[in-house]
């Protein structure tokens, strides 16, 4: 008999069907059931233990860090695993390992080149290089695995690194009891179930691909689908393939897909898919059309990042109504808010309510007194806006080996600062627990990180989301970021990077590119004055993460320059308002 630490995820896998489908590999078609999914998790920790020297005792809470496809390989011991990513540069990977100073780095043969050239030189403790061969089939043997000690106290978890949009990536302890109460939460408010058939397409070093399409769905006993590497045309030929007429001229060896029910990704995903659909074959863009509708697929989530309205209008409109779900969550957090299941529920520009077993609390970045319910509007009836704070036991313990940012990050009676600013309002029709007793009262909007999306002008707080999201509703705008510059008049001035769409390249005046004058001319009807960009810059491509973020420090310095050349750009656009405003005049 093969034992294994309890834990609730464990648990889980253990009492499903064991003859259903637990994993698909899309490309390839390899399929693993939830039988062999305790038995093989079993056989990657007895390798562990023995390529590492270590035995049970001495391989709790080490650090085992990763490097391979997502797949039926992303298995872990009862150690601290650390998902790395591919697309790093060895310079990146090299301080993660460093950092969390981990015992060993498994690497599949796809990574191994990466892997060497990463452990080659620079580390503080060489870890054990492992490489991983491919699974072609699940484990068959007939010898139960037992399931020791109390799953109240498992031991293990992982450690995931942020974004670093703000400052040097840190990382971030999850046990599994706290990974266990998130997937759990989402469990209640998103009813995964064993007829869910996901679609994974996400980077599974990041909380959004780990918790939500892997934990969350093995806890519920789903089927994951990894398409990796990810490619838009390769994700719509998946949606479409069900539904396509020629299906029995393909290989017969391959059992036929089965449709897509869930889907999560980032705004630039939606975006991206939208772009290219139309250009698809017509069979293919047919079936698609058929494939994305909520009959076949139940549930669309974007995440990660701000989703433009006209990107959730097109989507909406392109599947017949299946409106995208927005949600709140950090790596520290997971999921911490959520719209609901019900369409009523999902309010355009929220993020919903505060998930089950969350808490949540605003709190005056000013004055740092909580804003009660009720206390959302101030005396000359202005909305509020307070810091995102959160409880319970769906957030993190530590940064790893950083007590003082730990400490920094906590209130002394225990709330997270998330350092995300939001406020609270009314909508009518929901939040009248249509989707669950846990999506009541006004909903949450985010305004932005408090750090880089609350932008001080005259005395007056900006939403660079806000005014993001007012210019991606125009034509000629395809991407932007909004940011705040020094400005000695004002403080700091607003700001937009673009990224033109194709007309407006030739959308300016005399069919010149679009320009500054022509935005705030745009959007002086959709803004207040304060809230209209002072300065634009027009570029090709606007850098961002994984997951679709952007790094608003470093894109000022790249875009903008030092502190210097941007205040002596504000007499230039002190001009070019005038000249508006002379413009204006003239026409009354």
């Amino acid at each position: 008999m093969v034992a294994l630490q309890r834990s609730p995820f464990l648990e889980a896998i253990q009492s499903h069907d064991p003859s259903s489908t637990a994993v698909v590999h899309s490309l390839s078609g390899r399929n693993f059931t939830y039988g062999s999914l305790l038995h093989d998790v079993a056989f990657a920790k007895e390798q562990l233990l023995q390529k590492t020297g270590k035995d049970e005792n001495g391989i709790v809470g080490e650090r085992i860090a990763f490097l391979v496809e997502n797949g039926y390989d992303y298995v872990a011991s009862n150690a601290i695993a650390v998902p790395l990513a591919p697309s790093f540069p060895a310079s990146e990977l090299r301080y993660i390992l460093n950092h969390s100073e981990a015992l060993a780095l498994l690497s599949s043969s796809k990574f191994s080149s990466l892997a060497a050239e990463v452990t080659k030189e620079g580390l503080d403790r060489q870890p054990h290089s492992i490489p991983i061969e491919k699974r072609i089939h699940g484990a068959t043997s007939d010898t139960p695995v037992e399931l020791s000690g109390d799953s109240h106290h498992a031991e293990g978890g992982m450690m995931l690194y942020t974004s670093g949009t703000t400052a040097r990536p840190k990382g971030v302890l999850l046990p599994t009891l706290t990974l266990s109460a998130q997937a759990n939460s989402l469990l209640q408010a998103w009813e995964y179930s064993p007829r869910d058939h996901l679609l994974h397409i996400l980077p599974l070093h990041h909380i959004h691909g780990t918790v939500n399409a892997m934990l969350a769905p093995l806890l519920a006993g789903s089927t994951i689908e990894f398409l990796f590497p990810f490619a838009v045309d390769r994700v719509w030929r998946r949606l479409a393939a069900p539904f396509m007429d020629d299906h029995q001229n393909n290989d017969d060896s391959k059992p036929k897909p089965q449709p897509i029910t869930f889907l999560t990704a980032v705004p630039t995903v939606w975006a991206r898919l939208l772009q290219s659909h139309p250009a698809l074959p017509m069979d293919l863009l047919k079936a698609s059309k058929e494939a994305i509708q909520r009959k076949h697929l139940r549930l669309n989530i974007s995440g990660s990042a701000a989703l433009p309205t006209p990107t959730k209008q097109a989507w909406s409109e392109l599947s017949a109504g299946n409106t995208l779900l927005e949600r709140f969550g950090m790596t520290e957090v997971g999921m911490a808010l959520s719209c609901g299941l019900a369409d009523i529920d999902r309010v355009d520009g929220s993020v919903g309510w505060p998930l089950p077993s969350v808490e949540a609390r605003l709190v005056d970045p000013d004055t740092h007194e909580e804003i009660l319910p009720g206390e959302d509007t101030s005396a000359d009836g202005k909305e509020r806006t307070g810091e995102i704070q959160l409880r319970g036991p769906t957030i993190f313990k530590a940064y790893w080996r950083n007590a003082e940012a730990t400490r920094k990050e906590f209130t002394e009676d225990g709330w997270f600062r998330t350092g995300d600013i939001a406020v609270r309002k009314p909508v009518p029709g929901a939040g009248e627990g249509k989707s669950g007793d846990w999506a009541k009262g006004p909903a949450w909007f985010i305004h932005g990180r408090k750090s880089a999306d609350i932008i001080k002008t005259g005395g007056e707080k900006v939403s660079a989301l806000e005014v993001e999201r007012e210019l991606l509703g125009l034509a000629e705008v395809r991407e932007c970021a909004v940011v705040g510059l020094v400005s000695e008049a004002w403080g700091q001035k607003v700001a937009a990077v673009v990224v033109l769409s194709g007309s407006g390249h030739t959308a300016g005046k005399g069919g010149k590119a679009w320009g500054a004058m022509d935005m705030r001319r745009a959007l002086k009807d959709k803004l207040v004055a304060y809230k209209i960009p002072q300065d634009l810059k027009v570029v090709e491509e606007i850098p961002r993460n994984a997951m679709g973020k952007v790094n608003k420090k470093e894109l000022v310095k790249l875009v903008f320059g030092d502190e210097g050349k941007i205040r002596r750009r504000s007499e230039a656009v002190a001009a070019d308002r005038a000249a508006l405003k002379r413009e204006a005049n003239g026409k009354k």
